[in-house]
């Protein structure tokens, strides 16, 4: 630092009072979004009534559209949001890889994989039955990829993580395809789940995936000082005192539960956990101890506003949110590629 630059002391005060700007900013983004949420769709309900509907216990068709339909809708939101961003700004951390997202260690396709067997051979026709096949298909996919990344020389380095991602990736894919292409009954019903979208999710859902988000959110929050390490490379990060193998694994089995979770409860959901990572850092900064609630902010903003614009582009239809936050992600993804913000 130069000799004209502020002190550090007055530099940290400015910093942290940014952050506590940004995240205030970010609390009152996230109670926007769940009020259009709440109140925007195929049948549009004043936020008046959408108040009266929760705190006064209002009666009439709005108020039980709200409270039967939109609430668990806006619940699962919340949850899926946040569990994609804050995986996929772990996954981000300890690959070292500024393009990952929870896609990359083959944990999405393991639980597609699991919904398509359970599907095909287990009869489970339900949402809430897909949800733990989805979640022990994301498991047993993450643990095979840790599995063929930690043999051989060097342990489980991100470039041998990422190779082996991809590698249990096509494995699942061919599986989820030969399955599919076989039986066309389990094809026209995984389709449905497969685009990503949190309609039709009710409550049961809700109160089946909140216990593992917490896990998963706790599991991700203790690594944050092991991820800022790893950032500056592994030997700098042993020097630090920091035990890189356990950062991993804690964090990988971290990502693993919030992405089984999303997963599970939404489909694959894509761009979520790529993008807002990357947002909340350009917020900020790289401290992972403010850009993780970060990402847990700005992941459900994200995928809210997605949804609600999914459901007033081609009224009475909807466009899932998938979809739409795929529509919505492609062009971030094209600008950080303008940007050079990726490593050659």
């Amino acid at each position: 630092m130069s000799a004209a630059a502020p002190p550090v002391p007055g530099v940290r005060r400015v910093l942290v009072a940014r952050r506590i700007g940004w995240t205030a900013a970010a609390v009152v983004a996230v109670l926007l979004a769940v009020l259009l949420s709440l109140a925007v769709g195929a049948r549009a309900v004043a936020p008046s009534a959408v108040f009266d509907a929760l705190l006064h216990g209002a009666r009439g068709d709005d108020a039980e559209v709200i409270r039967q339909l939109r609430v668990p809708r806006t619940l699962i939101g919340l949850m899926v949001g946040a569990a994609l961003a804050l995986a996929g700004t772990v996954l981000q951390g300890i690959t070292r890889n500024p393009i990952a997202d929870p896609g990359i260690l083959g944990i999405s396709q393991g639980a597609s994989a699991g919904v398509v067997l359970a599907i095909a051979f287990a009869g489970v026709h339900t949402l809430t039955g897909y949800v733990w096949y989805a979640f022990t298909g994301a498991g047993i996919a993450s643990v095979a990829v840790y599995a063929v990344a930690s043999s051989g020389r060097g342990g489980a380095t991100p470039v041998k993580l990422a190779l082996g991602g991809a590698a249990i990736n096509a494995l699942l894919l061919s599986v989820t395809t030969a399955v599919l292409t076989t039986d066309a009954a389990a094809l026209d019903e995984f389709r449905f789940w497969q685009v990503g979208s949190v309609a039709g999710r009710d409550s049961e859902v809700v109160a089946q995936v909140w216990p593992f988000l917490l896990v998963g959110t706790v599991l991700v929050v203790s690594v944050a000082r092991g991820l800022d390490a790893l950032a500056l490379g592994e030997d700098v990060a042993k020097g630090l005192g920091q035990n890189v193998a356990a950062v991993r694994v804690l964090g990988g089995v971290g990502a693993t539960v919030l992405t089984g979770v999303g997963v599970a409860a939404a489909g694959p959901i894509a761009f979520v956990g790529l993008a807002v990572p990357h947002i909340a850092r350009a917020i900020v900064g790289t401290d992972h101890r403010w850009v993780l609630p970060m990402a847990a902010l700005l992941g459900p903003v994200m995928l809210l506003v997605s949804d609600v614009v999914g459901r007033i582009v081609f009224p009475p239809g909807e466009i899932p949110a998938g979809v739409a936050t795929a529509l919505l992600g492609v062009p971030f993804l094209v600008a950080l590629v303008r940007r050079k913000a990726v490593p050659a």
